[in-house]
């Protein structure tokens, strides 16, 4: 059995969940989100309890079971508390703004990058060096910071560049002068 997958999801006050025709919703504080169950998981609500099931101990279904199982606890989770993930930009005149719901970036371009927030996103911007990508799907979350990451990677001579809160760069060696 499936260690991930057997661990019941328990529904903290204010979360509310519901399955309809394969559709799990769950409402919370910070919003509403759908997942698609497969059709060959069981999915049981009780007394604020989720559980999922699986028919056999075949191989997809054991993969099944803790996939399903991780996806509705970040969805409980997101609709509760939320995700969030930290950048940090690095670099002289290296920069970002706060622009409506959205942010301008200056990453050494000839032209600023406008980045509109999508919908269920919040993008906030502390300080000139650092941007804050906080949402209720973990999903959404982190495609978000990849794409504004993927504006300007660190590069490894200097560590230039827009990366992860705490991501470590391997850095090189440069050119060796010449004896």
């Amino acid at each position: 059995m499936s260690r991930i997958g057997k661990q019941p999801v328990d529904l903290p006050k204010g979360v509310e969940a519901r399955l309809e025709d394969g559709n799990l919703e769950i409402k919370g504080p910070k919003g509403s989100l759908d997942l698609r169950v497969n059709p060959e998981m069981k999915v049981t609500i009780e007394d604020g309890i989720l559980r999922v099931e699986r028919p056999s101990d075949a191989a997809n279904h054991r993969a099944l079971h803790g996939l399903t199982r991780s996806l509705i606890a970040n969805m409980v989770q997101g609709v509760t508390a939320g995700f969030e993930r930290k950048l940090e930009i690095v670099g002289v005149g290296y920069r970002a703004e706060k622009k409506g719901p959205g942010i301008t970036l200056h990453l050494g371009y000839s032209h600023t990058i406008e980045y509109p927030a999508p919908e269920g996103i919040e993008l906030d911007v502390p300080q000139q060096t650092e941007v804050l990508v906080r949402g209720s799907d973990k999903q959404l979350v982190g495609q978000v910071a990849a794409e504004i990451r993927g504006f300007r990677p660190p590069e490894p001579y200097k560590g230039k560049g827009v990366r992860y809160a705490g991501e470590q760069i391997r850095r090189k060696a440069g050119k060796t002068a010449g004896s």
